[in-house]
């Protein structure tokens, strides 16, 4: 017994009509027959009442009737689910990010377009160090991550650019700096740098500068950063998009003038991604940033 059985069973039983079930099945009304038949034999028992004028429904046929109709549902529900995570349209992303990722909002944008075209893909989205985050992707306990470039990222990862931006300085209220109407990186040599998660903007403004920087603390996300820097604990070399995002107080935030590192938020995901949800979302991202560059 196979599912087209049942399928041709439920054609005659609608139709009350071996014709009209077969013309609308496209196939011959004697092939028709004969596979009904087949099914009955297999049953042991009549199904169909035949007679000149139409087909009715045996008392076996009517208990099948109601079981078929829920077996071919149940079936075409397997077909359609196993179909859709094929195409990625269902299933579950692991998304891991650093703290600086969310300022800009070109993460909250991809989630949320993505969210919108393919509901049936939940998400487990956690903040994480920047440090660990690769690693966590090479090991499968997150599938995608985004965070803040340069960084070194093994063989079996790749990294897409999306969004690029200036760095400022996050200057204590107080400092002699706040007082100068354009700070030069040499301004800075006798600074203490309190480090985000991402400092190579710290590196190249002491470069530009001509010094070694002297480096503070790394509490982590860029809102402890600023927090030290509020409390007058150092300086600091942060996104742009910070200066929107947050405000303490006792902080300013000054451009430099003679040094314009950037900032870039990436993607970074496994080279050859297998779970079809999570390449989709790949690919989601790859044309959104695609149609960004364009319209830049």
């Amino acid at each position: 017994m196979e599912i087209r059985h049942f399928r041709y069973f439920l054609a005659v039983a609608r139709h009350k009509s071996f014709v009209r079930a077969a013309e609308q099945l496209g196939i011959a009304p004697p092939t028709l027959t004969r596979q009904i038949q087949d099914l009955e034999s297999e049953l042991g028992t009549r199904l169909l009442q035949r007679s000149q004028r139409d087909v009715s429904l045996t008392e076996a046929g009517r208990a099948l009737q109601i079981e078929a109709e829920a077996t071919l549902r149940q079936f075409e529900s397997a077909q359609l689910s196993a179909q859709r995570a094929g195409r990625g349209e269902t299933g579950h992303i692991q998304l891991g990010y650093v703290a600086s990722a969310v300022f800009s909002g070109v993460l909250q944008n991809q989630v949320s377009e993505f969210r919108q075209r393919y509901a049936d893909v939940g998400f487990t989205i956690t903040e994480q160090l920047m440090p660990t985050l690769p690693r966590l992707i090479e090991e499968g306990r997150l599938d995608i991550g985004y965070v803040r470039s340069p960084m070194p990222l093994g063989e079996s990862l790749s990294r897409l650019d999306l969004f690029e931006e200036a760095f400022v300085l996050a200057l204590p209220a107080g400092s002699w700096l706040c007082n100068l109407k354009q700070i030069e990186a040499s301004h800075l040599q006798n600074e203490t740098f309190i480090l985000p998660e991402q400092i190579s903007g710290t590196f190249d403004v002491a470069a530009q500068g001509g010094f070694a920087p002297k480096l503070g603390p790394q509490p982590g996300g860029l809102v402890s950063v600023v927090a030290l820097v509020s409390l007058g604990q150092g300086v600091a070399v942060v996104p742009q998009s910070m200066v929107e995002r947050i405000q303490l107080p006792s902080v300013l935030y000054r451009p430099l003038h003679d040094c314009q590192p950037r900032s870039c938020l990436s993607l970074i995901y496994r080279r050859y991604e297998k779970a079809a949800a999570v390449a989709r979302f790949i690919e989601h991202v790859k044309r959104s940033a695609a149609s960004v560059q364009s319209r830049a």
